[in-house]
Parts: structure tokens; sequence; C-alpha cells
């Protein structure tokens, strides 16, 4: 699977954004999609979670409440809608594709898109 993020940009504090990710390639139902960010001298950390085939989310305490993770109805397409942003969401964003043994660690997706900067401003 192939992944491409786009949508980043600068917003100010409080503000909204709404990232993409197509998917190329075979998505079964039994995997998932998932959202990291990677912040300057941080490790990459899990954002959210999609059950591809049933559509259960799972979500960051960091982001919980604030962003949505969806996926498309008739795409292979991942969508991530931030709102009320904070400066500490600063980071590049990374879509990813796993097997679904695992929802949350680095080590449980095998596909990886190329990121795509979100700045907030405070």
């Amino acid at each position: 699977v192939q992944l491409q993020a786009y949508g980043g940009g600068l917003v100010q504090s409080g503000g909204s954004l709404r990232l993409s990710c197509a998917a190329s390639g075979r998505i079964f139902s039994s995997h998932v999609m998932a959202w990291f960010r990677q912040a300057p001298g941080k490790e990459r950390e899990f954002v959210a979670t999609i059950r591809w085939g049933v559509g259960t989310s799972y979500y960051a305490d960091a982001v919980k409440g604030r962003f949505t993770i969806s996926r498309g109805k008739s795409e292979n397409s991942i969508y991530l809608q931030m709102s009320s942003l904070k400066p500490e969401d600063t980071a590049i964003y990374y879509c990813a594709h796993g097997n679904g043994r695992g929802l949350t660690a680095k080590a449980d997706f095998a596909s990886w898109g190329q990121g795509t900067q979100v700045t907030v401003s405070s």
C-alpha cells in the first residue's frame, strides 16, 4: 500500500484544519489506517486509528474530543479533521497502514506516507 498525505498548513491557535491521505493498493476489512505525528526533537507519536472494515476509531488522549478520523465512503482515503488546534499540535503528520494486529504502536504499521506539516501559531 502506498500512501500520500496532504492538507497541512499554517493555522492560528483555536482554528481547524483537515488532513487527507490517499492510499493505493488493496486494503482489507481487517486492516487499519492511522495518523501519527512528529514534532521537532520528539519521537513520532500515535494520534488516531480507524479500523477499515467496521470504522471503529481510537484516539490519543491529547487529541480526544478535538480530532476526528474518518474514511472515505468509496475511495481508499482517510481524513483527520482537527479542531481547537493548539501550538503543541505543531508537527509533521503522517498517515500509515497496518494489517490490524495492533492499533497504536509504530511497529504495527508497515506503510507510511511522506508527511504533511501542520503549524499552529499562538
